[in-house]
């Protein structure tokens, strides 16, 4: 899929930096490393559990769009009462498990209404759905999961429930970026975690891409966790990322 040059700015905006710490203060010892560049930043449970809506509430204080990664999978009313109180702390996106089924997703959205509906300042998130995790092999699909076929195959068909639903997107391995906006059309939103600039560590993902091949797939954003947080100097590792963006 061709991509068109862009900005600096326009690749930091598709960058979402995972803040996979334990605590706050670790946190924010990298946003003082990255101060100024305009990125995502993605919160995930270890961060969020250990540090509560507060931290968010701070990042957004400072400018920062966030990705709460959180991953509901419960009972549709429950997903319903969790989207409510995510939608109230004012983030920017937030994800749900597809496996949850349809009316689990509805009822994410239906949360975000009711929050909307009370609050004449907040915006509406983004809702997506998780497909597949990244670390997820063909054969742990198969075999332990219990679902047949090729990861590609789940992935798009949990990518067209979401749609069915009425979310904004999915987060998939960004080898399934095309297949998704085929089946889902462009507009449908793809999070891409298993980003490997050249040269880094797979760690546990299985499929993975560098950003400017996510890039050159189409992808709407890139979640980048090791390559930046573990670096030695992850403002320069980030920059070398943005610099990629900006070539392809």
């Amino acid at each position: 899929m061709a991509q068109t040059a862009i900005s600096r700015e326009a690749a930091a905006g598709k960058v979402m930096v995972a803040l996979d710490y334990p605590d706050a203060a670790a946190a924010e010892t990298l946003l003082k490393q990255l101060e100024g560049i305009p990125c995502y930043m993605k919160v995930g449970m270890q961060l969020f559990y250990a540090a509560g809506p507060a931290f968010v509430g701070r990042l957004k204080e400072r400018g920062y769009r966030v990705f709460l990664d959180v991953k509901m999978h419960d009972i549709p009313n429950t997903v319903k009462g969790g989207a409510n109180s995510v939608t109230k702390l004012g983030v920017d996106m937030f994800n749900v498990h597809a496996a949850g089924g349809r009316s689990m997703m509805e009822a994410a959205l239906e949360g975000v209404d009711a929050a909307l509906s009370g609050g004449s300042s907040l915006q509406r998130p983004t809702v997506i759905a998780v497909t597949q995790l990244t670390s997820t092999s063909m054969q742990v699909l198969n075999e332990e999961i219990g679902i047949g076929g090729t990861v590609a195959d789940a992935v798009v068909r949990y990518a067209g429930l979401a749609k069915q639903a009425g979310l904004d997107g999915v987060v998939a391995s960004p080898q399934e970026v095309v297949l998704i906006k085929e089946a889902c059309g462009t507009e449908f939103q793809t999070v891409t975690p298993g980003i490997r600039p050249a040269g880094s560590a797979v760690g546990d993902q299985s499929r993975i891409m560098t950003p400017g091949e996510a890039l050159r797939q189409g992808t709407d954003f890139m979640v980048i966790g090791r390559p930046i947080t573990a670096a030695g100097d992850p403002r320069q590792a980030l920059e070398s990322i943005l610099e990629e963006l900006v070539s392809k």
